[in-house]
């Protein structure tokens, strides 16, 4: 008799401003991916889906397109993010969603920071 265990996958949680563009394109690039489950969020009260403690809950790995995003979880989140990775991609605010230079901006930042980088 064969046991198949269940595929744990890495969730990793994408942050910016507003999670309309940089976020959610880095979510997009790890749909269906392997190992790892994405989700995304922004930080500002405008955003498309703001950040909650239940995302950053959620999370193995959290990753913030800039500085700012990082300083914002820990003045709102500090005991959340606590322990947690959370990594400062520095990809600025000029793209749009899925815009080829993003997408490939995502990939070479997030390489370093994963053991099967996305596709």
């Amino acid at each position: 008799m064969c046991v198949r265990w269940p595929v744990v996958k890495t969730k990793l949680l994408f942050l910016c401003a507003r999670n309309r563009w940089r976020s959610p394109t880095a979510e997009a690039i790890f749909k269906d991916h392997p190992d790892y489950v994405a989700r995304s969020a922004g930080t500002e009260a405008g955003a498309r889906i703001r950040v909650t403690a239940g995302h950053l809950g959620w999370a193995d790995m959290i990753f913030c397109m800039e500085r700012k995003q990082a300083d914002r979880l820990r003045e709102r989140f500090p005991e959340e993010i606590a322990g947690k990775p959370t990594i400062i991609l520095r990809i600025p605010d000029d793209y749009t969603f899925m815009q080829p230079e993003l997408v490939e901006q995502l990939r070479t930042a997030l390489t370093p920071h994963l053991n099967r980088p996305a596709p």
